[in-house]
This record gives structure tokens, sequence and C-alpha cells, in this order.
């Protein structure tokens, strides 16, 4: 970030602004679980990132889609993963402004999107996306999704091939039966347990445990599924905490989880698709994630990224930023 972003990042006046930007302690943060107390909007947040990036909504497949948009170009759509928001981005899109018309959707759920009490079904998903490329005036958009974004890039290429030119999968691809296979208790020394994929299956249970204290969630996640902890700053895991601090925040972002028998089955509905694709993942979830998204897909470019975690969109952005420009063109 440059040093003029950053001071617009402390002028936004929180107390936790300004210390996420000069790189101080989570507990100067004032709420309780370290959320900003007043968080700035997004569209302060979009004003801090050249490329001319505006924060804007659209309603869209009968629910309100928010999102971000800047640059110039061919349309490229950015669909973020749990526990973040659009700003999971934020490092990437100056630089993909240079080349293409940037949009970062806040999916169905999150952020300022609708909360809906149904839809988190990724073809449902898949449905918002196309209908908002569609309200755009976009006949064709490329389409990048990491983590749940990703389900949802690759339900888009599936169910609205005509709206698809290409996409890239950010480290998970569609689920799959597979995932019935995921296990209650890890293995002694199994590099990776998804237990939370079993706790939002619960319902009303996180709203209740959560609310008020999701800082302590995100902290989790981003401290175990990062190689370099710094990568996620003080600041930006306060803007993800307040973004799910609300019980129907958290149950949206959970409703996607809730969703996933339903994905399963429409999984099975779903021939190879077409358009060219981009698989990229981290060491630890590379193996399976080409073995299956290879049976997923018929044109497939695979690269797998070191020195990362899962949140790969944050800690190595730079080289994101060359795979995809490489791959959109």
């Amino acid at each position: 970030m440059s040093s003029m972003n950053r001071r617009k990042l402390i002028a936004l006046g929180a107390g936790a602004v300004a210390a996420a930007a000069t790189g101080t302690a989570a507990q100067a943060a004032p709420s309780t679980d370290g959320a900003l107390a007043t968080a700035p909007s997004a569209a302060e947040l979009a004003a801090t990132l050249p490329g001319g990036f505006t924060s804007r909504y659209a309603a869209v497949n009968g629910i309100r889609l928010h999102y971000v948009a800047g640059g110039r170009g061919e349309p490229l759509i950015l669909l973020h993963g749990w526990p973040q928001t659009w700003w999971e981005y934020h490092k990437v899109m100056p630089a993909l402004a240079t080349r293409y018309r940037v949009i970062a959707v806040d999916l169905r759920g999150a952020g300022g999107s609708s909360k809906p009490a149904s839809g988190y079904d990724k073809k449902t998903m898949a449905a918002d996306i196309a209908a908002l490329a569609g309200a755009l005036g976009y006949p064709k958009v490329n389409v990048v999704g990491h983590d749940m974004g990703s389900m949802v890039a690759y339900s888009m290429a599936a169910n609205h091939p005509a709206v698809v030119n290409k996409i890239a999968m950010l480290d998970v691809e569609h689920p799959n039966s597979s995932y019935y296979e995921f296990r209650m208790l890890p293995a002694p020394g199994a590099p990776f347990h998804p237990w939370w994929f079993a706790f939002n299956q619960v319902s009303q249970l996180p709203e209740q445990l959560i609310t008020g204290r999701s800082r302590f969630l995100v902290d989790w996640m981003f401290d175990n599924l990062l190689v370099n902890k710094e990568a996620i700053n003080n600041f930006d895991r306060a803007v993800y905490a307040h973004a799910y601090s609300t019980p129907d925040a958290i149950r949206g972002g959970n409703g996607w989880y809730q969703a996933l028998g339903q994905d399963i089955v429409d999984n099975e509905t779903y021939a190879p698709v077409t358009a060219p694709v981009l698989g990229i993942a981290h060491d630890i979830f590379y193996p399976s994630f080409a073995a299956t998204l290879t049976q997923q897909a018929i044109n497939v470019q695979l690269v797998q990224i070191a020195n990362t975690g899962h949140y790969f969109v944050d800690e190595q952005p730079q080289v994101l930023i060359q795979h995809l420009r490489s791959f959109f063109g």
C-alpha cells in the first residue's frame, strides 16, 4: 500500500484503523473482540485504492448485491471466500485495474449484500453473479473466485456458460462427494482439519457463540491458515470481524456451508465445464485440488504456489497478479 493510501486509512478516524496502519497491537481496537467500533464504510475503503474504485449496489436475482468497481478494460469479477468480503482482493485490485474493469463483489450473505433466509447453494449464488454481469451490461465476463467464491465461479461456468469467458479457481474446488470423507477427528500429524465445515452446519448456535466475538474466529482462521500471519494485518482482520459481527452476517456465511449437500447433488448433474480454467492452490491443498479439477473441467491450467497458506490472495499477491494477467490476457 502506498504511503498516500496508508494516510487515507489512518484518516478514516477509528483508533483501530490507525493502530492497524502502523502495525501496532490488536488490543488497540476499541471493541471487545477487536472489530472496528465504527468501521470505515465500503466507500471509504474503496477510496483508498488506486484505480478510481467506488462502492456500488445492484438489484439482481431478488436481492441487492454490493460490489466495488474500478479500472478500465474487459470485465473481471472477483469473488471472495470465508470469512472475508470484497476487501480480500484489495492488494491485487489496483494492479488488475490497470488492465481490466475490476468488479469485487460481496457474495450473497456477506458484507454489504443482502442476507436472505435462503439461496446459499452455489447454483443460486452463481445466478446472482450472472445477473450482475447482465445488469452491468456485460454479455461475457472473466471470473476469479477464492474459497467459497471459487465454488461460485465454477457453478457459474457450469450453469451460465454463455456468460463466462474464463475462470480462475483459487485453492478450492466445487463441492463433490469427497467432501463427505472429511474426518471428524484429524489423523495424527494431519496438516489440515476443517472443523468449521461441521461447526457452520449447526443451526443458530454459531450466531449465539460468535456475535460480538467474531474477531476470535477471524484470528484463529488467519493465524492457522497463513504461513506469514502478518499478511493479513490488524486493520484487515478488524474489517472482516466487523463484517461478521452480527447474527445475520454469521448466518449468511454459514449458509454457504449448510448448502454444501445441495451443491454436491448439483455437481452430479454437471458435465465438465468447457470454459478455460486456471486452478491455483497452495502446497497442502494442491494434490487433491488438481486431481478433482482435472475431472471437473476440460481445459485446465494448474499452478502450485509455495511459501503460503490458504489465504494466498493476501500472502502472495504479486505472484497471483502475475498468473491472473498471464491467464486472462
